[in-house]
C-alpha cells in the first residue's frame, strides 16, 4: 500500500498496560541516512532495529521515538546507483498515527486460543481526502516468537504512554444520561461495521462520551454534561452566569439528518472520520451558548433560531410519523405559505476582541457594564439566527454562520427583516450555492457576545381566528435550538461562554470550505 513521504499532523492515543521496555537499539548507520530527507530521523533516538517482512519485501525496519522506518534490503551496488536509490527509497509512519496494535497469528479450525504466529498488525490512521479519514494496517512479518514479543512490548509501551489522560469513569456514571446511548469496546450502535471494529479493545474510551445520533441528541447529551460540571462545582444550575467547563471531552458520530454539529465539528458527516477522531484523541474546546429567559437557565446549547426556523420545526414536530426529509421539506414548503414576520425587540452586545477584555471573558470574570455598550434594534423580523458554530450541513454546505469558528469567542446574530416571499426564498437558496446569502437589503449580520430577543406581543404567534396553529403553543414562542424545540412565553437571553466543552474533531484550518 501507498504510504505518505511527508508529515502527517494527527495525534493518537490507545489503551494499554505499560509493559517493561527492551534494550535500547543501537543508532543507526549513516549509510541508512543519505537523502536530505532523514535529518530529523537522524537527529532521533532509536528503540529497536530488526528485519520484517513488509508487502513482499525483506525490509530493514527501525522503531525511533517519533517515527516507524523501513526501508527494502537490496544486494549491493556500486555507489550512486540511481535505480538501487529509487528502489531503497525509505518510508515511514509516525507514531501518532497509530492507534492499536496486536500479533498476526494464523488460526486453523482446531486452533481455538491461538495459532502460527506471523508477526505484528498496527492499526493507522490516516487522511483519505479533504477532511475525511480512513483507518488501515501495515503487517510486519517475522516468524520469530521472541523477535515479534520485544516489538510487540515496544508498540504497547509506547501506545500506553501517548494515551489521553481524562478523567475517571466514575465521572461519568453520575451524569444523568438515562436514554442516551455511548460506546466502549461494544458499542450500542450497529451504525457501521467498520465504527464497531475500530472501537474494539481501544480504552480512551473510558474516560470519554460517544454519542452516535443527531444534533438533538448530541446537543442534549452536551447539555447534560455541562450540568453535571455545574453541579459537581456547587453552583446553582438555575442561574449560571459563568458555567464551569464540562469534566469529560464528548465525541460524536453523525447519524441523523442533518448533522450540522458534527459536520461543524469534523467538516464532513462522515462516519468512520469521526469515529477515528474519537480513537485518535483530537480533542478541541468548543464554545457554548445559555440560553436564559428571567434569570431562569433553559439550556446549553450552540446554535438557535427564532421565526421561520422556529416556526419550520415547530410544524415538523407536528410530523413525526413522516421520514425525516419529507417532514422537513414538508414543514418548509408549509412555513413559507404561511410566512408571517414577528415583531420583535432585539438587543445585542457587539464582541470585542481587545485581548484584556478576552482574557477577563474567558477567565468567566464579570462583564463590566461601564464598557460594554448594548445596542438596540426593534421591527418585523421573518427569522434571528444566533449561532455559535459554522453550522455546515448539507443544505448549506458553507455553513449558516460562515464566519463563525467552533472557539473564537464569538456568536453570529444573523437578522432578516420582513419581506416578500419571493426575495426571502432567494435569500434561502443562497444557503447551497457559493453566493453570499447575506447579499440582500433585508439581511443584517453581526458579531456578538450575548443577545437579548424580546416579542412585542404575548400570543405567540398565535392567531385565534386561524382554524389552526401548528407552528407554536398558546403564548409561547417555538425556538429551534440545535434541531430540538424550544417554547419560550418571553424574553430569552442567549449568552456566550468560550470553549466551556471539549469535543473530538479535526482542526479548525481544515474543516470549513473555502
Amino acid at each position: 500500500m501507498p504510504w505518505r513521504r511527508r508529515r502527517n499532523r494527527v495525534s493518537a492515543l490507545e489503551g494499554g498496560r505499560e509493559e517493561e521496555a527492551p534494550p535500547e537499539a543501537a543508532a543507526v548507520p549513516s549509510a541508512l541516512l543519505t537523502s536530505p530527507q532523514q535529518t530529523e530521523a537522524a537527529a532521533e533516538r532509536i528503540l529497536l532495529r530488526g528485519i520484517f517482512e513488509i508487502g513482499r519485501d525483506s525490509c530493514d525496519v527501525v522503531l525511533g521515538e517519533r517515527a516507524l522506518r523501513w526501508r527494502p534490503i537490496q544486494p549491493e551496488r556500486p555507489a550512486g546507483d540511481s535505480k538501487y536509490d529509487l528502489l531503497s527509497k525509505e518510508e515511514f509512519i509516525e507514531l501518532k498515527d497509530i492507534f492499536s496494535v496486536k500479533l498476526k497469528r494464523r488460526c486453523s479450525v482446531k486452533q481455538q486460543r491461538s495459532g502460527t504466529l506471523l508477526g505484528i498488525t498496527l492499526f493507522i490512521c490516516l487522511k483519505k481526502e479533504q477532511n475525511k479519514l480512513k483507518n488501515s494496517t501495515l503487517d510486519l512479518i517475522n516468524l520469530s516468537e521472541d523477535h515479534c514479543d520485544i516489538w510487540f512490548r515496544q508498540f504497547k509501551k509506547i501506545l500506553a504512554v501517548m494515551e489521553y489522560e481524562g478523567h475517571a469513569l466514575s465521572l461519568l456514571k453520575e451524569c444523568e444520561l438515562q436514554g442516551f446511548d455511548g460506546g466502549h469496546r461494544k458499542p450500542l450502535f450497529a451504525i457501521h461495521w467498520s465504527v464497531q471494529r475500530l472501537f474494539t479493545g481501544m480504552q480512551t474510551l473510558e474516560q470519554s462520551v460517544v454519542c452516535v445520533g443527531g444534533d438533538g441528541s448530541a446537543s442534549e447529551v452536551a447539555h447534560a454534561l455541562l450540568l453535571r460540571a455545574q453541579k459537581n462545582a456547587g453552583m446553582e444550575t438555575d442561574r449560571i452566569l459563568t458555567p464551569v467547563r464540562a469534566q469529560l471531552p464528548l465525541g460524536l458520530i453523525p447519524a441523523g439528518s442533518t448533522n450540522v454539529l458534527a459536520h461543524s465539528l469534523h467538516g464532513v458527516p462522515h462516519v468512520i472520520t469521526a469515529t477515528l477522531h474519537i480513537i485518535m484523541g483530537h480533542v478541541q474546546l468548543v464554545d457554548v451558548c445559555t440560553f436564559s429567559t428571567a434569570g431562569k437557565l433553559l439550556r446549553f446549547g450552540f446554535s438557535a433560531m427564532f421565526g421561520f426556523g422556529g416556526r419550520t420545526l415547530a410544524l415538523a414536530e407536528k410530523y413525526r410519523w413522516m421520514s425525516p426529509n419529507q417532514r422537513r421539506d414538508f414543514a418548509v414548503v408549509k412555513a413559507l405559505a404561511n410566512l408571517k414576520a414577528e415583531d420583535c425587540e432585539i438587543s445585542f452586545l457587539p464582541f470585542n476582541s481587545s485581548d484584556d477584555v478576552q482574557e477577563r471573558r474567558a477567565q468567566g470574570s464579570p462583564k463590566s457594564d461601564c464598557n460594554d455598550q448594548w445596542q438596540m434594534i426593534q421591527g418585523q423580523f421573518l427569522n434571528v439566527s444566533i449561532m455559535a458554530i459554522p453550522c455546515l450541513c448539507s443544505v448549506a454546505p458553507r455553513g449558516l454562520a460562515p464566519n463563525t469558528r467552533l472557539n473564537n469567542g464569538s456568536m453570529a446574530l444573523i437578522i432578516a427583516r420582513n419581506t416578500s416571499r419571493p426575495e426571502f426564498i432567494k435569500h434561502l437558496k443562497r444557503y447551497a450555492s457559493v453566493k453570499n446569502q447575506f447579499n440582500f437589503p433585508f439581511v443584517e449580520t453581526y458579531t456578538v457576545e450575548e443577545v437579548k430577543v424580546h416579542p412585542r406581543n404575548n400570543t405567540g404567534g398565535y392567531n385565534p381566528e386561524e382554524e389552526e396553529d401548528e407552528t407554536a403553543s398558546e403564548n409561547c414562542f417555538p425556538w429551534n435550538v440545535d434541531g430540538d424545540l424550544m417554547e419560550v412565553a418571553s424574553e430569552v437571553h442567549i449568552r456566550l461562554h468560550p470553549r466551556l466543552i471539549s469535543l473530538y474533531g479535526g482542526s479548525m484550518e481544515e474543516m470549513i470550505p473555502k
